[in-house]
């Protein structure tokens, strides 16, 4: 019984961890597809580097995420 609620836990703090990721990466989803299709397979960092690349031509939404985390 232990263990079972351990994991049960354990799966309800996973799924607020993604949840408080979510607004971030749908403020951002629409202009990475417009603006970084090309490197959307090279990770996190290229990605990034391509919105940073952009940032006059990114939705406010996105630009105000990316403030807020330092970048």
């Amino acid at each position: 019984m232990t263990r079972f609620l351990f994991i049960v836990s354990l799966v309800l703090c996973a799924s607020a961890a993604s949840a408080q990721q979510q607004p971030g990466q749908d403020a951002c989803a629409r202009d990475v597809t417009r603006f970084c299709r090309p490197v959307m397979n090279n990770g996190d960092s290229a990605v990034l580097a391509c919105l940073k690349e952009h940032r006059a031509r990114l939705s406010k939404a996105c630009d105000r995420v990316l403030t807020e985390h330092g970048q």
